[in-house]
Protein backbone atom coordinates (compact mmCIF):
# COMPACT_ATOMS: atom_id res chain seq x y z
CA UNK A 1 0.00 0.00 0.00
CA UNK A 2 1.20 3.53 -0.84
CA UNK A 3 1.08 5.92 2.34
CA UNK A 4 -0.44 8.71 2.91
CA UNK A 5 2.54 10.95 2.00
CA UNK A 6 2.85 9.87 -1.69
CA UNK A 7 -0.75 9.77 -2.49
CA UNK A 8 -0.45 13.66 -1.27
CA UNK A 9 2.13 14.38 -3.60
CA UNK A 10 0.07 12.54 -6.56
CA UNK A 11 -2.64 14.54 -5.35
CA UNK A 12 -0.71 17.78 -5.71
CA UNK A 13 0.81 16.81 -8.94
CA UNK A 14 -2.54 16.15 -10.26
CA UNK A 15 -4.11 19.44 -9.00
CA UNK A 16 -1.01 21.39 -10.95
CA UNK A 17 -1.83 19.69 -13.98
CA UNK A 18 -5.05 20.92 -13.50
CA UNK A 19 -3.99 24.44 -13.09
CA UNK A 20 -1.74 24.91 -15.56
CA UNK A 21 -4.40 23.91 -18.11
CA UNK A 22 -4.15 20.01 -18.84
CA UNK A 23 -7.78 19.41 -17.90
CA UNK A 24 -7.96 15.49 -19.20
CA UNK A 25 -6.91 13.07 -16.74
CA UNK A 26 -5.99 10.61 -19.56
CA UNK A 27 -3.31 13.64 -20.82
CA UNK A 28 -1.72 13.69 -17.07
CA UNK A 29 -0.91 9.96 -16.37
CA UNK A 30 0.36 9.52 -20.51
CA UNK A 31 2.61 12.47 -19.39
CA UNK A 32 3.64 10.49 -16.22
CA UNK A 33 4.19 7.28 -18.27
CA UNK A 34 6.48 8.88 -20.32
CA UNK A 35 8.94 10.01 -17.58
CA UNK A 36 8.15 6.50 -15.51
CA UNK A 37 9.90 5.17 -19.13
CA UNK A 38 12.44 7.27 -18.88
CA UNK A 39 13.18 6.11 -15.27
CA UNK A 40 13.21 2.86 -16.58
CA UNK A 41 15.37 3.08 -18.92
CA UNK A 42 18.38 4.72 -16.93
CA UNK A 43 18.23 2.50 -14.75
CA UNK A 44 17.90 -0.12 -17.38
CA UNK A 45 21.42 1.65 -18.72
CA UNK A 46 22.71 1.86 -14.85
CA UNK A 47 22.70 -2.21 -14.66
CA UNK A 48 24.59 -2.30 -17.68
CA UNK A 49 27.22 -0.27 -16.49
CA UNK A 50 27.93 -2.22 -13.53
CA UNK A 51 27.55 -5.64 -14.80
CA UNK A 52 30.07 -4.40 -17.19
CA UNK A 53 32.27 -3.05 -14.39
CA UNK A 54 31.71 -6.17 -12.77
CA UNK A 55 33.69 -8.44 -15.61
CA UNK A 56 35.69 -5.05 -16.73
CA UNK A 57 34.32 -5.92 -20.54
CA UNK A 58 32.88 -2.80 -22.36
CA UNK A 59 29.21 -2.30 -22.12
CA UNK A 60 27.69 -5.30 -24.13
CA UNK A 61 24.32 -3.16 -24.41
CA UNK A 62 23.97 0.52 -24.60
CA UNK A 63 20.26 2.16 -23.91
CA UNK A 64 21.75 5.53 -24.43
CA UNK A 65 24.13 5.41 -27.32
CA UNK A 66 27.60 7.21 -27.01
CA UNK A 67 28.01 10.74 -28.44
CA UNK A 68 25.35 13.68 -28.99
CA UNK A 69 21.74 13.72 -30.54
CA UNK A 70 22.63 16.23 -33.30
CA UNK A 71 19.79 18.46 -32.12
CA UNK A 72 20.28 22.11 -31.95
CA UNK A 73 24.07 23.97 -31.84
CA UNK A 74 27.04 21.97 -31.42
CA UNK A 75 26.17 18.36 -32.53
CA UNK A 76 23.29 18.60 -29.53
CA UNK A 77 23.70 17.08 -26.14
CA UNK A 78 25.66 14.35 -24.82
CA UNK A 79 23.33 11.14 -24.99
CA UNK A 80 24.37 10.78 -21.41
CA UNK A 81 21.99 13.82 -21.22
CA UNK A 82 19.14 12.14 -21.73
CA UNK A 83 19.33 10.38 -18.68
CA UNK A 84 16.65 11.20 -16.03
CA UNK A 85 19.86 10.56 -13.61
CA UNK A 86 21.60 13.63 -15.26
CA UNK A 87 18.47 15.85 -15.80
CA UNK A 88 16.93 15.31 -12.32
CA UNK A 89 19.47 17.56 -11.10
CA UNK A 90 19.06 20.32 -13.87
CA UNK A 91 17.32 24.05 -12.86
CA UNK A 92 13.80 23.79 -14.36
CA UNK A 93 14.50 26.27 -17.42
CA UNK A 94 17.21 23.99 -18.53
CA UNK A 95 15.38 20.62 -17.66
CA UNK A 96 12.67 21.96 -19.82
CA UNK A 97 14.69 22.35 -22.65
CA UNK A 98 16.60 18.98 -22.24
CA UNK A 99 12.97 17.21 -22.22
CA UNK A 100 11.44 19.10 -24.49
CA UNK A 101 13.79 19.55 -27.29
CA UNK A 102 16.28 16.30 -26.57
CA UNK A 103 14.51 13.30 -24.67
CA UNK A 104 11.50 13.34 -26.36
CA UNK A 105 12.65 12.93 -30.31
CA UNK A 106 14.94 10.09 -28.55
CA UNK A 107 11.95 8.24 -27.01
CA UNK A 108 10.06 8.90 -30.04
CA UNK A 109 12.92 7.11 -31.90
CA UNK A 110 14.00 4.79 -29.98
CA UNK A 111 14.37 0.84 -30.78
CA UNK A 112 16.82 -0.80 -28.66
CA UNK A 113 14.78 -1.22 -25.36
CA UNK A 114 13.05 -4.21 -27.83
CA UNK A 115 10.02 -3.96 -25.48
CA UNK A 116 6.28 -3.35 -26.12
CA UNK A 117 6.89 -0.11 -24.25
CA UNK A 118 9.88 1.33 -26.86
CA UNK A 119 7.32 0.60 -29.69
CA UNK A 120 3.96 2.71 -27.99
CA UNK A 121 6.68 5.27 -27.16
CA UNK A 122 6.90 6.14 -31.08
CA UNK A 123 4.34 8.70 -30.78
CA UNK A 124 4.92 10.18 -27.49
CA UNK A 125 4.24 13.96 -27.41
CA UNK A 126 5.51 16.49 -24.34
CA UNK A 127 2.68 18.66 -23.45
CA UNK A 128 3.74 19.77 -19.74
CA UNK A 129 3.65 23.18 -20.22
CA UNK A 130 5.80 24.78 -17.83
CA UNK A 131 9.55 24.42 -16.46
CA UNK A 132 8.40 24.83 -13.23
CA UNK A 133 5.38 21.75 -13.22
CA UNK A 134 8.23 19.04 -15.04
CA UNK A 135 10.49 19.81 -12.03
CA UNK A 136 7.92 19.39 -9.74
CA UNK A 137 6.97 16.17 -11.22
CA UNK A 138 10.11 14.63 -12.03
CA UNK A 139 10.92 15.29 -8.30
CA UNK A 140 7.88 13.50 -6.92
CA UNK A 141 8.80 10.32 -9.37
CA UNK A 142 12.06 10.48 -8.21
CA UNK A 143 11.19 10.04 -4.49
CA UNK A 144 9.10 6.62 -5.13
CA UNK A 145 11.49 3.86 -4.74
CA UNK A 146 10.81 2.30 -7.84
CA UNK A 147 12.80 -0.83 -6.77
CA UNK A 148 9.94 -2.07 -4.90
CA UNK A 149 6.92 -3.77 -7.20
CA UNK A 150 4.23 -3.39 -5.37
CA UNK A 151 4.95 0.53 -4.29
CA UNK A 152 5.56 1.25 -8.00
CA UNK A 153 2.55 -0.84 -9.03
CA UNK A 154 -0.23 0.64 -6.35
CA UNK A 155 1.35 4.32 -7.19
CA UNK A 156 0.23 3.60 -10.77
CA UNK A 157 -3.18 2.00 -9.58
CA UNK A 158 -3.74 5.38 -8.01
CA UNK A 159 -3.31 6.93 -10.75
CA UNK A 160 -5.82 5.37 -12.75
CA UNK A 161 -7.98 5.55 -9.31
CA UNK A 162 -7.66 9.54 -10.37
CA UNK A 163 -9.08 9.24 -13.86
CA UNK A 164 -12.10 7.20 -12.92
CA UNK A 165 -12.74 9.79 -9.82
CA UNK A 166 -12.25 12.80 -12.53
CA UNK A 167 -15.23 11.58 -13.71
CA UNK A 168 -13.67 11.38 -17.41
CA UNK A 169 -12.68 7.81 -19.24
CA UNK A 170 -14.34 5.90 -16.79
CA UNK A 171 -15.63 3.30 -18.97
CA UNK A 172 -11.71 2.18 -19.06
CA UNK A 173 -11.99 0.70 -15.40
CA UNK A 174 -13.35 -2.32 -14.27
CA UNK A 175 -14.03 -1.93 -10.42
CA UNK A 176 -10.19 -3.92 -9.28
CA UNK A 177 -12.61 -5.97 -7.06
CA UNK A 178 -14.86 -7.45 -9.47
CA UNK A 179 -11.58 -8.20 -11.34
CA UNK A 180 -9.90 -10.26 -8.59
CA UNK A 181 -13.30 -11.76 -8.25
CA UNK A 182 -13.44 -13.24 -12.15
CA UNK A 183 -9.34 -14.09 -11.68
CA UNK A 184 -10.08 -15.63 -8.53
CA UNK A 185 -12.87 -17.94 -10.44
CA UNK A 186 -10.47 -19.04 -13.27
CA UNK A 187 -7.65 -19.46 -10.95
CA UNK A 188 -5.01 -18.81 -13.63
CA UNK A 189 -1.92 -21.34 -13.67
CA UNK A 190 1.59 -20.88 -14.26
CA UNK A 191 1.60 -22.20 -17.34
CA UNK A 192 -1.86 -20.12 -18.93
CA UNK A 193 -1.54 -17.89 -21.95
CA UNK A 194 -3.75 -15.12 -20.96
CA UNK A 195 -5.61 -12.87 -23.27
CA UNK A 196 -7.62 -9.61 -22.71
CA UNK A 197 -9.13 -8.43 -26.34
CA UNK A 198 -10.22 -5.13 -25.09
CA UNK A 199 -7.21 -4.34 -22.39
CA UNK A 200 -7.85 -0.65 -21.72
CA UNK A 201 -5.16 -0.26 -18.89
CA UNK A 202 -4.95 -4.30 -18.95
CA UNK A 203 -6.63 -4.12 -15.01
CA UNK A 204 -6.96 -7.54 -15.73
CA UNK A 205 -3.61 -9.11 -17.05
CA UNK A 206 -2.00 -7.08 -13.91
CA UNK A 207 -4.72 -9.05 -11.74
CA UNK A 208 -3.64 -12.41 -13.06
CA UNK A 209 -0.01 -11.92 -12.81
CA UNK A 210 -0.61 -10.87 -8.52
CA UNK A 211 -2.14 -13.70 -8.75
CA UNK A 212 0.43 -15.99 -9.69
CA UNK A 213 2.79 -14.41 -7.68
CA UNK A 214 0.84 -14.68 -4.67
CA UNK A 215 -0.46 -18.46 -5.13
CA UNK A 216 2.34 -19.55 -7.41
CA UNK A 217 5.33 -18.09 -5.80
CA UNK A 218 7.92 -20.56 -6.96
CA UNK A 219 7.25 -19.40 -10.95
CA UNK A 220 9.39 -16.74 -10.72
CA UNK A 221 12.27 -19.58 -9.11
CA UNK A 222 12.11 -21.76 -12.68
CA UNK A 223 13.86 -20.51 -15.54
CA UNK A 224 11.53 -21.84 -18.19
CA UNK A 225 8.12 -20.41 -15.72
CA UNK A 226 9.97 -17.09 -15.41
CA UNK A 227 10.26 -16.71 -18.99
CA UNK A 228 7.45 -17.51 -19.73
CA UNK A 229 5.47 -15.32 -17.33
CA UNK A 230 7.69 -12.42 -18.64
CA UNK A 231 7.54 -12.71 -22.24
CA UNK A 232 5.11 -15.32 -23.32
CA UNK A 233 1.64 -15.36 -20.73
CA UNK A 234 0.09 -12.24 -20.89
CA UNK A 235 -1.31 -10.62 -24.28
CA UNK A 236 -3.77 -8.09 -24.24
CA UNK A 237 -5.42 -5.84 -27.70
CA UNK A 238 -6.97 -2.39 -27.98
CA UNK A 239 -7.01 0.60 -30.72
CA UNK A 240 -6.55 3.08 -28.55
CA UNK A 241 -2.64 4.10 -28.56
CA UNK A 242 -2.74 6.55 -25.17
CA UNK A 243 -4.42 2.46 -23.28
CA UNK A 244 -1.75 0.83 -25.06
CA UNK A 245 0.83 3.05 -23.52
CA UNK A 246 -0.91 3.21 -20.07
CA UNK A 247 -1.68 -0.29 -20.30
CA UNK A 248 1.98 -1.21 -21.10
CA UNK A 249 3.39 0.58 -18.33
CA UNK A 250 0.89 -0.53 -15.92
CA UNK A 251 2.15 -4.44 -16.50
CA UNK A 252 5.94 -3.30 -16.29
CA UNK A 253 5.23 -1.10 -13.06
CA UNK A 254 3.90 -4.44 -11.56
CA UNK A 255 7.10 -6.76 -12.82
CA UNK A 256 5.70 -8.17 -16.07
CA UNK A 257 8.85 -7.15 -18.27
CA UNK A 258 7.36 -7.85 -21.73
CA UNK A 259 4.35 -8.37 -22.25
CA UNK A 260 2.21 -8.63 -25.83
CA UNK A 261 0.15 -5.37 -25.46
CA UNK A 262 -0.84 -3.95 -29.46
CA UNK A 263 -2.99 -2.24 -31.16
CA UNK A 264 -5.87 -4.33 -32.94
CA UNK A 265 -9.42 -3.87 -33.51
CA UNK A 266 -10.38 -6.73 -32.36
CA UNK A 267 -13.72 -6.72 -33.94
CA UNK A 268 -12.66 -5.74 -37.15
CA UNK A 269 -9.96 -8.07 -38.35
CA UNK A 270 -9.46 -11.09 -39.42
CA UNK A 271 -8.14 -13.38 -36.60
CA UNK A 272 -5.90 -15.88 -38.42
CA UNK A 273 -2.63 -16.62 -36.55
CA UNK A 274 -5.05 -16.01 -33.13
CA UNK A 275 -7.24 -18.78 -33.53
CA UNK A 276 -6.96 -21.29 -30.84
CA UNK A 277 -3.98 -19.20 -29.09
CA UNK A 278 -4.97 -18.45 -25.64
CA UNK A 279 -6.10 -20.65 -22.63
CA UNK A 280 -7.34 -17.83 -20.73
CA UNK A 281 -9.59 -15.10 -21.52
CA UNK A 282 -10.46 -12.57 -18.89
CA UNK A 283 -12.50 -9.48 -20.16
CA UNK A 284 -15.09 -6.24 -20.14
CA UNK A 285 -15.95 -5.68 -23.80
CA UNK A 286 -17.22 -2.17 -24.93
CA UNK A 287 -20.95 -2.58 -25.45
CA UNK A 288 -20.59 -0.08 -28.30
CA UNK A 289 -24.33 -0.66 -29.39
CA UNK A 290 -23.87 -2.13 -32.93
CA UNK A 291 -21.11 -2.25 -35.72
CA UNK A 292 -21.68 -1.96 -39.72
CA UNK A 293 -21.09 -5.26 -41.38
CA UNK A 294 -18.59 -4.26 -43.81
CA UNK A 295 -16.16 -3.53 -40.73
CA UNK A 296 -16.59 -6.76 -38.98
CA UNK A 297 -14.55 -9.51 -39.23
CA UNK A 298 -16.12 -12.04 -41.37
CA UNK A 299 -14.85 -15.14 -39.59
CA UNK A 300 -16.75 -13.93 -36.56
CA UNK A 301 -19.69 -13.49 -38.38
CA UNK A 302 -19.42 -17.02 -39.82
CA UNK A 303 -19.97 -17.70 -35.96
CA UNK A 304 -22.91 -15.49 -34.90
CA UNK A 305 -24.57 -13.11 -37.37
CA UNK A 306 -25.34 -10.02 -36.00
CA UNK A 307 -23.81 -6.39 -35.79
CA UNK A 308 -24.29 -6.43 -31.76
CA UNK A 309 -20.33 -6.08 -30.39
CA UNK A 310 -21.14 -7.83 -26.89
CA UNK A 311 -22.11 -11.27 -28.80
CA UNK A 312 -19.16 -10.63 -31.53
CA UNK A 313 -17.02 -10.12 -28.83
CA UNK A 314 -18.45 -13.63 -26.97
CA UNK A 315 -17.99 -15.04 -30.43
CA UNK A 316 -14.29 -13.63 -30.82
CA UNK A 317 -13.59 -15.35 -27.46
CA UNK A 318 -14.89 -18.53 -28.70
CA UNK A 319 -12.21 -17.93 -31.55
CA UNK A 320 -9.47 -17.06 -29.12
CA UNK A 321 -9.61 -20.22 -26.92
CA UNK A 322 -7.19 -23.10 -27.27
CA UNK A 323 -9.53 -26.29 -26.55
CA UNK A 324 -9.85 -26.90 -22.94
CA UNK A 325 -9.35 -23.06 -22.61
CA UNK A 326 -11.81 -21.17 -20.01
CA UNK A 327 -13.15 -17.77 -20.24
CA UNK A 328 -14.40 -15.04 -17.56
CA UNK A 329 -16.16 -12.22 -18.89
CA UNK A 330 -18.92 -9.64 -18.65
CA UNK A 331 -21.54 -8.99 -20.16
CA UNK A 332 -25.04 -6.90 -20.32
CA UNK A 333 -28.02 -8.58 -19.05
CA UNK A 334 -29.31 -8.64 -22.31
CA UNK A 335 -26.96 -11.48 -23.39
CA UNK A 336 -28.76 -13.52 -21.19
CA UNK A 337 -32.12 -13.49 -22.45
CA UNK A 338 -32.26 -11.63 -25.56
CA UNK A 339 -34.95 -13.02 -28.10
CA UNK A 340 -33.26 -12.60 -31.25
CA UNK A 341 -31.77 -15.22 -32.99
CA UNK A 342 -27.88 -14.06 -32.70
CA UNK A 343 -28.90 -14.13 -29.10
CA UNK A 344 -30.63 -17.78 -28.68
CA UNK A 345 -28.10 -19.09 -30.95
CA UNK A 346 -25.01 -18.30 -29.18
CA UNK A 347 -26.33 -18.84 -25.85
CA UNK A 348 -27.39 -22.33 -27.68
CA UNK A 349 -23.81 -23.13 -28.74
CA UNK A 350 -22.26 -22.17 -25.24
CA UNK A 351 -24.62 -24.68 -23.23
CA UNK A 352 -24.94 -27.59 -26.33
CA UNK A 353 -21.38 -27.00 -27.80
CA UNK A 354 -19.34 -25.79 -24.95
CA UNK A 355 -19.34 -26.25 -21.56
CA UNK A 356 -21.31 -23.24 -19.66
CA UNK A 357 -19.99 -23.24 -15.95
CA UNK A 358 -21.66 -20.14 -14.08
CA UNK A 359 -23.38 -17.02 -14.17
CA UNK A 360 -23.07 -14.68 -11.89
CA UNK A 361 -25.35 -12.11 -11.68
CA UNK A 362 -23.62 -8.52 -10.61
CA UNK A 363 -25.50 -5.63 -8.47
CA UNK A 364 -26.80 -3.30 -11.06
CA UNK A 365 -24.91 -0.47 -9.45
CA UNK A 366 -21.56 -1.71 -10.07
CA UNK A 367 -20.44 0.19 -12.89
CA UNK A 368 -21.99 3.69 -11.24
CA UNK A 369 -20.87 6.38 -12.01
CA UNK A 370 -20.44 5.69 -15.51
CA UNK A 371 -22.75 3.03 -16.66
CA UNK A 372 -26.14 1.92 -15.10
CA UNK A 373 -26.40 -0.68 -17.20
CA UNK A 374 -27.26 -4.34 -15.73
CA UNK A 375 -24.30 -7.19 -15.81
CA UNK A 376 -23.00 -10.10 -15.46
CA UNK A 377 -20.07 -12.75 -15.62
CA UNK A 378 -20.16 -15.68 -17.81
CA UNK A 379 -17.96 -18.47 -16.85
CA UNK A 380 -17.19 -21.15 -20.11
CA UNK A 381 -14.75 -23.77 -21.45
CA UNK A 382 -14.26 -24.21 -25.08
CA UNK A 383 -14.57 -27.62 -25.92
CA UNK A 384 -15.97 -27.75 -29.08
CA UNK A 385 -17.67 -30.89 -28.22
CA UNK A 386 -20.30 -29.97 -25.14
CA UNK A 387 -19.94 -30.74 -21.47
CA UNK A 388 -22.31 -28.66 -19.77
CA UNK A 389 -23.89 -30.72 -17.60
CA UNK A 390 -25.50 -28.08 -14.98
CA UNK A 391 -25.24 -24.23 -14.77
CA UNK A 392 -24.10 -22.65 -11.86
CA UNK A 393 -25.69 -19.47 -10.42
CA UNK A 394 -24.89 -16.68 -7.90
CA UNK A 395 -27.30 -13.77 -7.54
CA UNK A 396 -25.06 -11.06 -6.07
CA UNK A 397 -26.41 -8.28 -4.53
CA UNK A 398 -23.79 -6.46 -2.68
CA UNK A 399 -19.92 -6.51 -3.53
CA UNK A 400 -19.08 -4.07 -0.39
CA UNK A 401 -19.67 -0.74 -2.03
CA UNK A 402 -22.93 1.51 -1.88
CA UNK A 403 -24.65 0.92 -5.19
CA UNK A 404 -25.42 4.66 -5.73
CA UNK A 405 -23.03 7.10 -7.56
CA UNK A 406 -20.71 7.66 -4.55
CA UNK A 407 -19.56 4.06 -4.16
CA UNK A 408 -18.86 4.59 -0.98
CA UNK A 409 -16.96 1.40 0.71
CA UNK A 410 -19.51 0.20 3.15
CA UNK A 411 -16.69 -1.79 5.34
CA UNK A 412 -13.10 -1.68 6.76
CA UNK A 413 -10.59 -2.33 3.86
CA UNK A 414 -9.62 -5.51 5.16
CA UNK A 415 -13.22 -6.86 4.95
CA UNK A 416 -13.61 -5.75 0.98
CA UNK A 417 -12.86 -7.45 -2.04
CA UNK A 418 -13.30 -11.71 -2.69
CA UNK A 419 -10.68 -12.54 -0.54
CA UNK A 420 -10.84 -10.35 2.19
CA UNK A 421 -7.74 -10.46 5.13
CA UNK A 422 -10.13 -10.65 8.25
CA UNK A 423 -13.59 -13.07 7.94
CA UNK A 424 -16.39 -11.69 7.81
CA UNK A 425 -19.51 -11.63 9.81
CA UNK A 426 -22.75 -13.08 8.45
CA UNK A 427 -24.18 -8.91 9.20
CA UNK A 428 -20.99 -7.88 6.85
CA UNK A 429 -22.02 -10.64 4.67
CA UNK A 430 -24.79 -9.19 3.79
CA UNK A 431 -22.84 -5.77 2.50
CA UNK A 432 -20.00 -7.80 0.53
CA UNK A 433 -20.93 -11.51 -1.07
CA UNK A 434 -17.62 -11.74 -2.79
CA UNK A 435 -15.97 -13.73 -0.72
CA UNK A 436 -19.06 -15.77 -0.54
CA UNK A 437 -18.98 -16.23 -4.35
CA UNK A 438 -15.23 -17.97 -4.04
CA UNK A 439 -16.61 -20.12 -1.14
CA UNK A 440 -20.01 -21.43 -2.90
CA UNK A 441 -17.40 -21.64 -6.63
CA UNK A 442 -15.33 -24.12 -5.14
CA UNK A 443 -18.31 -26.21 -4.03
CA UNK A 444 -20.01 -26.20 -7.23
CA UNK A 445 -19.65 -29.59 -7.90
CA UNK A 446 -20.64 -30.84 -4.56
CA UNK A 447 -22.74 -29.18 -1.80
CA UNK A 448 -23.81 -26.22 -4.37
CA UNK A 449 -25.40 -29.27 -6.29
CA UNK A 450 -28.28 -29.84 -2.87
CA UNK A 451 -29.21 -25.92 -2.77
CA UNK A 452 -32.95 -24.79 -3.13
CA UNK A 453 -33.69 -22.26 -6.07
CA UNK A 454 -34.59 -20.46 -3.08
CA UNK A 455 -31.02 -19.46 -2.35
CA UNK A 456 -28.54 -17.45 -3.15
CA UNK A 457 -26.62 -19.53 -5.65
CA UNK A 458 -27.83 -22.68 -6.77
CA UNK A 459 -27.18 -25.11 -10.22
CA UNK A 460 -29.68 -25.56 -13.01
CA UNK A 461 -29.37 -28.73 -14.63
CA UNK A 462 -28.61 -28.34 -18.53
CA UNK A 463 -32.14 -29.62 -19.58
CA UNK A 464 -34.35 -26.91 -17.72
CA UNK A 465 -32.03 -24.02 -19.47
CA UNK A 466 -32.69 -26.07 -23.13
CA UNK A 467 -36.25 -26.13 -22.20
CA UNK A 468 -36.51 -22.71 -21.42
CA UNK A 469 -34.89 -21.41 -25.00
CA UNK A 470 -31.53 -21.36 -23.62
CA UNK A 471 -32.41 -18.23 -20.99
CA UNK A 472 -29.71 -17.30 -18.97
CA UNK A 473 -31.08 -14.94 -16.90
CA UNK A 474 -30.94 -15.99 -13.33
CA UNK A 475 -34.44 -14.48 -12.35
CA UNK A 476 -36.15 -17.70 -15.07
CA UNK A 477 -34.71 -19.96 -12.57
CA UNK A 478 -35.22 -18.49 -9.00
CA UNK A 479 -38.03 -19.22 -6.84
CA UNK A 480 -39.32 -17.09 -4.53
CA UNK A 481 -39.73 -17.67 -1.30
CA UNK A 482 -43.20 -17.29 0.31
CA UNK A 483 -44.41 -16.83 3.69
CA UNK A 484 -46.33 -19.56 4.99
CA UNK A 485 -49.32 -18.19 6.27
CA UNK A 486 -51.39 -20.73 9.22
CA UNK A 487 -55.34 -21.22 8.18
CA UNK A 488 -57.58 -22.42 11.03
CA UNK A 489 -59.88 -24.95 10.43
CA UNK A 490 -63.27 -23.90 9.68
CA UNK A 491 -65.15 -25.51 12.23
CA UNK A 492 -62.99 -23.19 14.44
CA UNK A 493 -64.29 -20.31 12.78
CA UNK A 494 -67.86 -20.91 12.73
CA UNK A 495 -67.43 -22.13 16.53
CA UNK A 496 -65.86 -18.38 17.30
CA UNK A 497 -68.32 -16.69 15.20
CA UNK A 498 -71.46 -18.51 16.86
CA UNK A 499 -70.10 -17.54 20.24
CA UNK A 500 -69.38 -13.57 18.58
CA UNK A 501 -73.26 -13.22 17.81
CA UNK A 502 -74.28 -15.03 21.23
CA UNK A 503 -72.40 -12.06 22.89
CA UNK A 504 -73.90 -9.67 20.25
CA UNK A 505 -77.37 -10.75 21.17
CA UNK A 506 -76.72 -10.08 25.14
CA UNK A 507 -75.15 -6.93 24.55
CA UNK A 508 -78.15 -5.66 22.75
CA UNK A 509 -80.81 -7.06 25.52
CA UNK A 510 -78.50 -5.50 28.54
CA UNK A 511 -78.68 -2.07 26.10
CA UNK A 512 -82.45 -2.45 25.74
CA UNK A 513 -83.23 -3.06 29.57
CA UNK A 514 -80.99 0.23 30.08
CA UNK A 515 -83.38 2.23 27.32
CA UNK A 516 -86.64 1.05 29.58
Amino acid sequence: MITGTIKSQIDQIWNAFWSGGISNPLEVIEQITYLLFLRRLDDLHTLEENKAARLKEPIARRVFPKGKDGIGKAGGRSYEDLRWSRFKHLAPKEMFIVVSEHVFPFLRKLGGDDSTYARHMEGARFTIPTPALLAKVVDLLDNVPMEDRDTKGDLYEYMLGRIAAAGQNGQFRTPRHIIRLMVELTAPQPTDIICDPACGTAGFLVAAGEYLRERHPKILHNAKLREHFHHRMFHGFDFDNTMLRIGSMNMLLHGVENPDIRYRDSLAQDHAGEEEKYTLVLANPPFAGSLDYANTAKDLLQIVKTKKTELLFLALFLRLLKPGGRAAVIVPDGVLFGSSQAHKELRRMLVEDQKLDAVVSLPGGVFKPYAGVSTAILIFTRTNSGGTDRVWFYDVDADGMSLDDKRTELLPPDKLGPVPRTALTADEHAKNNLPDVVARWAARDGAERERPRTAQSFCVPKADIAANGYDLSLNRYKEVVHEAVEHRAPKEILAELAKLEKEIQRGMKELEGMLK
